[in-house]
């Protein structure tokens, strides 16, 4: 059976249920109301983003999504600015700031413009098959922008817009970060520091049916080890004279990683690998080239993988014991452990981050939705509000919910971006309108 529309669902609810019960405001009611109303100019919306290939490498691509967006939030009462990003790299960001009462808490809203496929991805067009709305980048993240545009909508014909202060980012270059990221994440991290909240409109993540709520995502770091040995005949391999060799070397340290490193809401993956007589990486650390012969004794080996943990003290705690594991060597051997620059942090699970999701719980309960139990961060990867979580209480995944992110198919749910814009502008009409 075709389910109701979110506002007509809430409606027969409210009819059924004691009159105590009903605990949305007028305006909140009316919220509701203006979302689902609006849910195919939505979809266009959505349609229109998606149409517009903006791989984070398409720079021009990025900024052309920025200005749509441009377009969106500036009849909102947003004053936008587009921040280029040249020496990063990449496009740039899209930063809109709405002022309303001093007082009141500052809300950061955080989603991005960019997506993983690229102008050469066959991947390239939106398309509507029922309730699903599949093209690249459907998901990740164009849903979440019209999910915050369908919130703001909302928010502005009900009247609670008018005195919030919201101030949005949406990065260029979230899929493949400019370098440095320090300077990339600058104007983030700047507007984390004078927020209250921020809100994450990536994607909404379920787990065996429910709608579940992000109060971590953990770090993600990207680590090169290299070994050395003797060059040698391989009739000499172990002795004295000759050693264990590099490709010897290099598998003994994976395999303590392997043994020695696990830990809760820690992994650590191998992601490429070469040895040989002779063995190097290009530039960007993605291809590897290898040459040699059985008969010889690998004098050099590499690989190279990622690392991702729940939180600061973890982070260094892992890489200390990686660093203690690299540091002892087989015979005849040596090895170097190295970090790329620029990983993203991770985002802990704090009493303020669970306090958030509290606070999205009662509005489900008004809705007469589920309550969003946290999510386990093992199903949650890496995402911009980590660079603000040092300094605001966040929650992620208030975006659509979408399946197939980053391949071929990716495809948003339809209805999920009526649910999740409801949720988002009766949230953000609370949180702004309490006192700093």
């Amino acid at each position: 059976m075709k389910s109701l529309p979110l506002a007509a669902a809430l409606a027969a609810t409210l009819m059924l249920a004691p009159a105590a019960e009903a605990k949305l405001s007028k305006a909140e009611a009316a919220m509701a109301k203006t979302v689902t109303a609006e849910q195919e100019r939505s979809i266009a919306l959505l349609e229109k983003l998606v149409n517009q290939n903006s791989g984070s490498l398409n720079l021009a691509g990025v900024e052309k999504v920025g200005a749509m967006m441009r377009a969106e939030l500036e009849p909102l009462g947003f004053e936008v600015t587009w921040k280029p990003m040249p020496e990063t790299g990449r496009a740039g960001h899209l930063i809109a700031v709405h002022k309303g009462k001093p007082d009141t808490k500052r809300l950061l809203l955080i989603a991005h413009l960019d997506t993983v496929f690229e102008p050469d991805s066959p991947f390239q067009t939106f398309v509507r098959k029922g309730d699903k709305g599949e093209g690249p980048g459907a998901g990740d993240d164009k849903g979440g922008m019209v999910v915050i545009v369908a919130a703001l909508r909302a928010m502005q014909a009900a009247g609670t817009l008018k005195d919030a202060n919201i101030e949005i980012h949406m990065t260029g270059d979230e899929e493949d970060a400019g370098n440095p990221i320090e300077k990339a994440r600058a104007d983030l991290i700047d507007a984390g520091k004078r927020s209250d909240v921020a809100l994450d409109f990536e994607g909404l993540v379920r787990d065996n049916g429910a709608d579940m709520g992000s109060v971590a995502r953990r770090s993600s770091d990207s680590w090169t080890v290299t070994a050395t040995g003797k060059s040698a005949h391989s009739s000499g391999i172990f002795s004295a004279a000759a050693g264990d060799g590099a490709i010897y070397e290099l598998t003994r340290i994976i395999h303590r990683f392997r043994t020695e490193l696990p830990e809760p809401n820690l992994t650590f993956n191998v992601g490429l690998i070469a040895g040989g007589q002779q063995a190097e990486l290009d530039a960007g650390g993605i291809r590897a080239t290898a040459s040699g012969k059985t008969n010889i004794i690998a004098p050099i080996a590499i690989a190279r993988g990622d690392l991702r943990a729940l939180s600061p003290e973890q982070i260094e705690r892992v890489k200390a014991k990686m660093a203690a594991i690299v540091a002892e060597h087989a015979p005849l051997t040596d090895a170097k452990l190295s970090f790329d620059p620029g990983g993203y942090p991770s985002m802990a699970p704090t009493d303020g981050n669970r306090a958030l999701l509290a606070k999205l719980n009662g509005v489900n309960r008004d809705l007469g939705l589920a309550e969003m139990a946290p999510l386990d961060p093992l199903k949650r990867g890496a995402g911009d509000i980590s660079f603000v979580a040092a300094d605001v209480d966040g929650l992620a995944g208030l975006g659509p919910y979408s399946t197939g992110d980053h391949a071929p198919g990716e495809a948003v749910d339809l209805p999920s971006i009526e649910r999740q814009a409801t949720r988002a502008a009766i949230l953000m009409s609370r949180l702004a309108a309490e006192k700093r």
